[in-house]
């Protein structure tokens, strides 16, 4: 179950992370979101088995792997590069699904970026059979009739919502259902520029904004700024942060509020989408780089 925790901040605006994080063990945050409404809809039509894609450290693969194993349902995972294929050992994220009995099929970065063609497509269907499609991320229509519902009347009080934004489906279920005196503001993770017409797509035009200087580099990026922002907020209040998403937008939130961004009385909701469990594989990679590790 997820949790409203309000923190202390040193003028007029109140700030509240809602831990969606809680909501389930290894299903968490949006990703429990996302495929709620897809596992319905996938063992409303007959299907045995769930195919999706995702990256070395993917949030969504591990989670679709759990919801598979919860649901009974066979997944497939097609993974971005083929190099990884000896590694799943290795892998915090792989090895979890791979125990979840996800069967995880390796393709190289080139062919990777070809997954959306009716060619990559009509081969995985020859090689796997029928499936049940979840796209990369899991965004499309169910996931964000999902999202919708991370908000609550019990958040109506609030402002402004924030969120981190990777696909757009997240931030695009807060928009539709956030009332008509919030404001929405995504912090992307990734440079993207067509990221603003992907979330118009599917909430429109509205009272929401993407702030975009907090993204560290880009997906999957971190600095020693950022692992220290975490630790410090680790340590004083004790709520984890993942980071490739929420880290950063909370980083960022917490920096406007610092410089003036929001009006006097603001009351800011920030949404933990989850991703713990890509923490310790970060810092596989932060410590072989002999960096600073995460705290957890």
């Amino acid at each position: 179950m997820n949790q409203l925790i309000p923190l202390s901040f040193h003028n007029t605006i109140s700030l509240t992370i809602k831990r969606e994080d809680l909501l389930h063990p290894h299903i968490s945050g949006n990703k429990f979101r996302k495929l709620k409404y897809n596992i319905a809809e996938a063992i409303k039509q007959g299907s045995s088995t769930l195919l999706t894609f995702g990256g070395a450290y993917s949030n969504h693969i591990a989670a679709a792997a759990a919801a598979g194993k919860q649901y009974g349902l066979n997944t497939i995972g097609i993974i971005r590069g083929d190099e990884l294929h000896d590694k799943i050992a290795e892998n915090p994220t792989l090895n979890f699904a791979a125990g979840c009995g996800m069967k995880l099929h390796f393709v190289s970065r080139s062919d990777y970026r070809e997954k959306h063609t009716p060619e990559f497509f009509n081969g995985l269907k020859e090689k796997f059979g029928d499936f049940y499609l979840l796209p990369e991320g899991g965004t499309n229509a169910l996931a964000i009739k999902g999202c919708e519902e991370i908000l609550t009347a019990e958040d109506s009080g609030f402002t402004h919502i924030c969120c981190a934004v990777g696909t757009g489906g997240t931030v695009s279920g807060i928009i539709k259902s956030a009332g008509a005196g919030q404001q929405v503001l995504g912090f992307p993770v990734l440079k993207n520029e067509a990221l603003s017409d992907d979330i118009i797509k599917f909430a429109g035009q509205g009272n929401w904004q993407l702030v975009t200087r907090y993204h560290f580099g880009g997906y999957g990026k971190i600095t020693e700024e950022l692992v220290a922002f975490m630790n410090s907020f680790y340590d004083k209040t004790g709520i984890p942060l993942d980071p490739v998403y929420t880290a950063k937008m909370v980083f960022g939130v917490i920096d406007l509020a610092e410089k003036g961004f929001f009006p006097e009385n603001s009351r800011i909701l920030m949404i933990h989408t989850g991703g713990l469990q890509g923490i310790e594989g970060m810092n596989r990679e932060l410590k072989r780089k002999k960096k600073p590790l995460i705290k957890i």
